[in-house]
């Protein structure tokens, strides 16, 4: 018996490979949100608020350095096909992915930047203690109280975790881990608001139980893809798709499943009806960051999906897209036209400009991948100083959202209305501003291959640029109302992140080419 072991051939075990310099921006972040958890133990609550933004802020800070180290690497000595792949080839560490992640990173530090204000309000934005009943006595007194809910921090430095992976992610397995560790935190802190306590948790509560129902359907169209390829690889999806003798039905069902639960997250039509409730109920920077960082991330999953997995599904799928599309901008222009809150009204202007995005997605080319990489990058920046800017607006129950109390802004804060114009001008695809850049090479890149849906878009934007200027209307040339909101001046963080976030949407409207050259450099993704 002895003998017959011994003679018995080794079968020789391949093990996986790993490559970890590739995946040093994900573990920093991860790093630097243990060690908050850690800092929540031991460090005194008197000096955790501080040290918990340093850590974000170092760790973000790191990862950023790592992500534009390896976009050049990756840009000067290009790898061929499928070898630059990391973690067993479960994520593709490619240009269009580390384009992704930077723009996500840079967000996530304004994030924590408009996290981090203490002055516009007693104590932050962020409640003092989520776990007090809604109306009670403490929570009255809490409302004035100056400490944090700092383990705010770690929660946004895992969901940057998943947002880093999500769109890196050739394994669908591996894409929905990081699409719940993007989300879970996030449900949380959408319930953690300083004020207006009951609307913020009954936006935590619809964001968990729709975002429930949409993991569910993408779980479930995973599980379709996997029957008809015997694989969950995004590469080995396209592979079966091109060679496989099985029904296609399997395929295009999984696919629409899947799509269900990118869309839902993209906050895409008709799968956007959290958007408006959950970005007026949560706290503003935590709006911010949902609004900006998750849709970037979003956007480079369903481009993942869309061109690593199904590229030669393209003729099937573009009418899907087609119609996502046509339904955003429908609904994000008409819907935004009858809001009278300026945060409902920046949420349906984000499922407008979700739908202008996949406008460009529809290209199938290498301009139409560049096109849509800056478009998000634009639109975060834009879009997290707009949210930025409400937080100083503020009145007896905090900020000022109505629409009419920002009526007459101009006279009693030329700069506030000047910035907010700025702002709402990018958002509306104004000349000299990055949304107009944005758009404008969205549709040329869209225009030879949909010309209709262009038409569509340009029509939908025509409609949507009303209720942005009704608003620059309000604040130049209506009177003051009688409860006028006071304008508060704000700490350092903020005022960097606003000023960053103004700076980059002119700078992207006058001089875009730098960022146009990276993004077209970066228009690559590998199977």
């Amino acid at each position: 018996m002895n003998a017959i072991l011994l003679a018995a051939p080794v079968e020789h075990i391949t093990t996986p490979s790993v490559a970890y310099s590739a995946l040093s921006p994900i573990f920093i972040v991860l790093g630097a949100a243990l060690l908050g958890i850690l800092a929540e133990v031991v460090v005194p609550r008197a000096d955790r608020f501080a040290v918990q933004v340093g850590i974000a802020l170092a760790g973000l800070a790191a990862s950023v350095v790592c992500v534009a180290l390896l976009h050049g690497t990756s840009i000067t000595t290009p790898s061929p096909r499928g070898t630059n792949t990391a973690f067993a080839g479960a994520l593709a560490i490619d240009p269009a992915g580390l384009f992704i992640q930077g723009t996500v990173l840079v967000l996530a530090v304004m994030a924590v930047l408009l996290m981090a204000e203490r002055s516009v309000d007693i104590g932050s934005p962020i409640v003092a203690s989520s776990a007090v009943t809604v109306g009670s006595v403490d929570d009255r007194r809490l409302a004035t109280s100056e400490r944090v809910q700092t383990e705010i921090f770690p929660l946004l430095m895992f969901s940057v975790s998943g947002m880093l992976i999500f769109p890196v992610s050739n394994n669908l397995i591996l894409m929905f881990i990081a699409l719940e560790v993007l989300s879970l935190p996030l449900y949380l802190m959408a319930g953690m608001a300083r004020r207006r306590r009951l609307l913020s948790q009954e936006a935590a509560v619809k964001y968990f139980l729709l975002g429930a129902f949409a993991s569910a359907f993408f779980l479930y169209g995973l599980a379709l893809l996997y029957g008809y390829a015997d694989s969950v690889d995004l590469p080995n999806i396209l592979t079966a798709s091109r060679t496989s003798t099985k029904s296609d039905v399997l395929l295009y069902l999984g696919l629409a499943l899947l799509l269900v639960g990118l869309l839902f997250k993209a906050g895409i039509a008709p799968f956007h009806s959290w958007t408006p409730d959950v970005y007026q109920g949560a706290p503003t920077p935590v709006t911010a960051f949902m609004a900006s960082c998750t849709k970037v991330a979003a956007f480079g999953a369903i481009l993942r999906v869309l061109y690593v997995g199904f590229s030669t599904s393209s003729y099937d799928w573009r009418p899907v897209v087609w119609g996502a599309a046509i339904a955003s901008m429908v609904v994000g222009a008409i819907f935004g036209l009858t809001q009278t809150d300026v945060k409902r009204i920046l949420a349906y202007s984000s499922i407008a400009h979700a739908g202008f995005i996949l406008v460009g997605m529809v290209a199938l080319t290498k301009d139409g991948i560049s096109s849509v990489l800056f478009y998000v990058l634009s639109y975060g920046f834009t879009t997290m100083a707009a949210f930025g800017l409400l937080m100083v607006v503020r009145d007896a129950d905090g900020e000022a959202t109505s629409l009419a109390q920002w009526a007459g802004m101009a006279r009693k804060s030329p700069p506030v209305a000047i910035v907010m114009t700025i702002l709402l001008m990018s958002q509306a695809g104004i000349p000299l501003t990055s949304g107009f850049t944005g758009k404008f090479f969205v549709f040329r890149a869209a225009y030879h291959v949909a010309g209709p849906l262009v038409v569509i878009a340009l029509i939908a934007s025509a409609v949507a640029a009303f209720f942005y200027l009704r608003i620059v209307v309000l604040m130049f040339f209506a009177d003051p109302p009688e409860n006028a909101p006071t304008i508060a001046i704000p700490g350092w963080s903020t005022s960097i992140a606003l000023t960053f976030g103004v700076v980059v949407t002119v700078f992207l409207g006058v001089f875009p080419q730098p960022i146009l050259d990276l993004a077209q450099k970066a228009a690559h993704l590998t199977g």
